[in-house]
This record gives C-alpha cells, sequence and structure tokens, in this order.
C-alpha cells in the first residue's frame, strides 16, 4: 500500500487510512470487542495511520484505538489527533436528557466539551490525549473545527503546535475542518505539515479544487481527505441517507442515484468511486475511513485495490456529474 510523508515531518501516512469516530461510538454504539477487531482488521490490511479525537465519544475513540495499538511496534504506526475541545467532567446528574446521543455519539454524558483554543488549553488537550492513548507522543496534531475560532486559533492555538513540534512532544501538525477557506489560508499563512479536509472534495462536492488543492501542492503540503462518503449518500445512496450529518436534500439524492447507475453501469460500487476519486490528486496524501467491523474494514481496502476504469470518469463527465479538469485519470 503506498505511503506518503505529510510536509517535511519524518511522519507518514497509508493511502487508506483509519478513521476513528466510528469506535468512538458514532451515531450507534460499538463493543470494546469490535472496535479492537476493527483496528486488528486494519493492521492486518497494511494500516497504518490512525486518526481520532477527544471530540470522538468523549475521548472513547482515543482510550479504544491506544489500546488495540499497544502491542503494536510505536515506530510502525502513524496517529493523529486533535485539539480545540477540553473535556471537562460533569457533576453527577447534570448530564441533559435527549435521544441518547452525546453530540453524535452514543455514550453517557460525563463529560462536556468547551472549546478551547488558548494556548494553555492545547498543551491540556494533548496531555490529556496522550493519557488516554497510553503514547508519549503524536505524531500529527490538528486544530479540529477551529471555524467560529479563528481568531484563538491563529494567534495563540497555532503558534502553540509550532511550540509542540519544536519540543518533539507532537511530529506534524495542521488543522481539520469540514471547509476549505480556512484550511487554505492556514496554508498560507501557517508553516503546517498537513491539512485535512472532510467532506469537501468528493464525488458530490469537488470545492477543494478551487484553491485548496492547488495551495497544498504548490506548497508541497499534504491534505488528507475524510468524509468521503459524505456521511453515508456516496456509500447507499436511498431516501434518508445522511449528508453532512444530516437527512440528504432531494437533490443530492438524485445526483448520487444518477452517479450510482453510471458507476454500476461499469460493474464498479459507486462507494468504490468514491474511495478512488480523491486520491487522483497530487496532493491527497490518503483518504481517511470511518469503520466500525472487520468486514467495513476488509470491503474498503478490496474496493480500493481494484482499479476503475477510465471510462468511468469520461461518463460521469458526460453526464455533467464530475468537474472535467483537476481529476486525473488512471486511478
Amino acid at each position: 500500500m503506498r505511503r506518503n510523508r505529510l510536509g517535511r515531518s519524518a511522519v507518514e501516512i497509508t493511502e487508506l487510512s483509519f478513521g476513528a469516530a466510528a469506535i468512538g461510538n458514532l451515531f450507534t454504539a460499538v463493543t470494546p470487542e469490535q472496535a479492537a477487531a476493527a483496528v486488528d482488521a486494519a493492521w492486518d490490511e497494511g494500516i497504518r495511520y490512525f486518526d481520532t479525537a477527544p471530540h470522538y465519544g468523549l475521548g472513547l475513540s482515543e482510550r479504544r484505538l491506544g489500546e488495540a495499538l499497544r502491542t503494536r511496534p510505536r515506530d510502525a504506526y502513524t496517529v493523529s489527533t486533535k485539539v480545540g475541545r477540553i473535556l471537562e467532567p460533569l457533576p453527577a446528574g447534570e448530564g441533559p436528557a435527549g435521544d441518547g446521543l452525546s453530540e453524535g455519539f452514543a455514550v453517557s454524558a460525563t463529560h462536556r466539551r468547551r472549546w478551547d483554543f488558548s494556548a494553555d488549553g492545547v498543551r491540556r488537550s494533548i496531555e490529556d490525549s496522550l493519557e488516554r492513548l497510553g503514547l508519549d507522543r503524536v505524531d500529527i496534531v490538528y486544530l479540529h473545527d477551529p471555524d467560529d475560532h479563528g481568531e484563538a486559533a491563529f494567534r495563540e492555538a497555532y503558534p502553540e503546535l509550532e511550540r509542540l513540534r519544536a519540543e518533539g512532544v507532537v511530529g506534524a501538525i495542521g488543522a481539520g475542518m469540514n471547509q476549505t477557506a480556512m484550511l487554505t489560508r492556514f496554508l498560507r499563512e501557517t508553516d503546517v505539515d498537513a491539512v485535512l479536509c472532510a467532506g469537501r472534495y468528493t464525488l458530490l462536492d469537488h470545492s477543494a479544487l478551487t484553491a485548496l488543492l492547488p495551495e497544498a501542492a504548490a506548497r508541497g503540503r499534504s491534505v488528507v481527505v475524510g468524509g468521503v462518503f459524505n456521511s453515508g449518500l456516496l456509500a447507499d445512496p436511498r431516501p434518508g441517507a445522511r449528508y453532512d450529518y444530516a437527512a440528504a436534500p432531494l437533490a443530492l439524492l438524485d445526483r448520487a442515484l444518477r452517479m450510482r447507475a453510471v458507476a454500476e453501469a461499469h460493474g464498479v460500487p459507486l462507494r468504490a468511486a468514491a474511495l478512488h476519486f480523491p486520491l487522483a490528486h497530487p496532493a491527497v496524501a490518503g483518504v481517511l475511513v470511518g469503520t466500525r467491523s472487520p468486514d467495513e474494514v476488509h470491503d474498503a481496502a478490496a474496493l480500493l485495490r481494484d482499479g476503475i476504469p477510465d471510462g468511468l470518469w469520461d461518463d460521469l463527465r458526460a453526464e455533467g456529474l464530475l468537474m472535467t479538469d483537476g481529476h486525473e485519470d488512471g486511478n
């Protein structure tokens, strides 16, 4: 499996990478045994880059990932986590009522998430993450969703990440968001090694082509693409499917169904085309796929091993479903 260096650091990722939000009980619960088996399956498939965050299951994802990797050689894998949310214990009985989800995760509301992009908050967040992961260093740290905290992120959080990188506490630094404008600003105005762009370079959303991907390519920085299925619509387009964590609008559902028809005419599942699409751009180092079971891991790996006929991309363009520039054939 292809490996890519992130920026100028010694950190590497694999083309297919493990997004650990799902083993933090995203939307539905996963047992500890299922979570461990999913990580084991990823390892067996040659996946060596694992992405997590405190936000994912109120630290559950970090704890489960750290436990599953504990017996692996530390220099053989890359772990990324994120800063920007501090987890604070809730007093007994103070958990919110509702549908049993804590901001989308099926976990008990034992803690609250508090936004904190201060220098002290960044350092504290990483210290807490290291404890949950059971590690003495993190390979990559991303500023997590600083959309509404831009001033603090650029003035305080980012400089602290630079200091932590210089100290060797982290290997590479960057930002992870569901938008492209601020990620492009990070590439232009800071010394980030990489950015994580979720949902904005997919078969349904090409917005990263406008500025983000050209900027990353020009500066020799890496882009990790998450959300390649746009929350599920590109994996299984049907009424009620999610797009960006909410029910998909009818126009997008229709577009995804038309894409599926084109893909299936070439004997290719739509989710395979969705996985391959971002990797054709030279700035994209890898794709993160959220998997919660060994079967899902093996499926993603198998889809990526199989090639995509060039005619599929040509037909998507002919149907007006794919931009005619920015995508290189041959993937």
